[in-house]
């Protein structure tokens, strides 16, 4: 009995992705009772933390920084999946839905990520250590991205409100998949050891020495359950999305906390992922994956909402209000002083969750 219950325990991140997309696809498309939505989000909970397991199994095969890399963009193309199937079904009041989303995942991963894993780095090992010059080419893709994406609609004159006009739009969206592909070249092929874990003395670490690596049919299995798993994340966040939508106008609060809701979802792998990262001290690894999913996020998702716009009805809203483009020019201020000196205290950690904070806050009670 004792060893069932021990092969179970550790062939549950294999079954659940399983499970969920079995879920999924029953529950497509339905009006759910209150009962099967609380069976929706346990199995969309367990789907996230057998995610994160395959993630590491994936990451520990590949090394780093591919491995980092494999989780951020498969998270985001689920993302940009749910976000366009929204939009398509939501009208005009889904108009704002992409910005909200991708402005939700920057202040997410650039402060709630970055500052819970410095804190919880600079608890646990008295320092943060991270290499500045692979963070700081990663921050300065972001900072550029989000203002070409998120801030210049709202100063454009083309097009009345904080819209792109089609011209805009394209050269936006062609500007963000330079720039990705670019970053990714940088990441993975001409300075791959800007993006490699170092030591307190600064020295890379090429070879992660806690265990072996799994074999390639090992990686392979779970790459495949990494993408059964994120496709039941967010199809079943898709699922219990009008559940949180009336939740939110019920409590009063801004069509703009969907977009919210929608991205911690989607971005909780990732926060998982980073965050044992950094009990390990690999803090670059958790800066990987968390600029590597603001970066994917804006990358991916508005060249893919441009395509879409083609043939969705109803306009396509970009520009950040005031108040917001604050926020983003605090957080590339704050990011970029903790990012110089290569190390961080649990004041930077702090710092970036005052943040964060500040944002949900904002994002509730505007």
């Amino acid at each position: 009995m004792i060893v069932r219950l021990r092969s179970l325990l550790t062939q549950w991140t294999a079954v659940v992705p399983v499970v969920a997309v079995v879920l999924l696809a029953f529950t497509w498309g339905r009006d759910l009772p209150g009962a099967i939505v609380a069976l929706v989000t346990l199995v969309l909970a367990g789907a996230v933390l057998a995610a994160v397991h395959h993630a590491e199994v994936v990451a520990h095969r590949v090394g780093e920084p591919f491995g980092s890399l494999v989780l951020a963009i498969a998270v985001t193309i689920i993302e940009v999946a749910l976000i366009v199937t929204l939009m398509a079904d939501g009208g005009a009041k889904s108009s704002t839905l992409a910005r909200d989303t991708v402005f939700a995942a920057v202040m997410i991963t650039c402060n709630g990520i970055v500052g819970l894993c410095l804190l919880v780095a600079s608890l646990r090992h008295g320092l943060a250590v991270f290499n500045a010059e692979g963070t700081g080419a990663a921050l300065a893709t972001v900072a550029t991205l989000a203002t070409l994406s998120l801030v210049f609609p709202t100063f454009t004159t083309s097009k009345p409100g904080p819209e792109f006009s089609t011209a805009q739009l394209t050269f936006a969206a062609l500007a963000s998949l330079v720039l990705y592909g670019l970053f990714v070249t940088t990441q993975t092929v001409r300075h791959r050891d800007y993006f490699l874990p170092i030591t307190r003395l600064g020295e890379v670490i090429d070879v992660d020495e806690h265990a072996n690596a799994p074999s390639a049919r090992a990686a392979r299995i779970s790459l495949g359950l990494l993408a059964l798993a994120l496709v039941g994340v967010v199809g079943l966040a898709k699922g219990v999305s009008p559940t949180i939508e009336s939740g939110v106008e019920a409590a009063g609060m801004p069509q703009s906390v969907v977009g919210v809701i929608i991205a911690l979802l989607v971005l909780l792998p990732e926060t998982i992922a980073a965050v044992r990262s950094a009990r390990r001290d690999r803090v670059q690894t958790s800066l990987n994956l968390a600029l590597g999913s603001a970066m994917a996020s804006i990358g991916l998702t508005i060249p893919a909402v441009a395509l879409a716009s083609v043939w969705l009805s109803g306009p396509l809203v970009l520009g950040l209000s005031s108040t917001h483009m604050v926020l983003l020019a605090l957080t590339v201020v704050v990011s970029s002083l903790t990012v110089v000196p290569g190390r961080a205290t649990p004041l930077q950690g702090g710092v970036h969750l005052v943040v964060f904070a500040a944002y949900l806050e904002l994002a509730v009670t505007p």
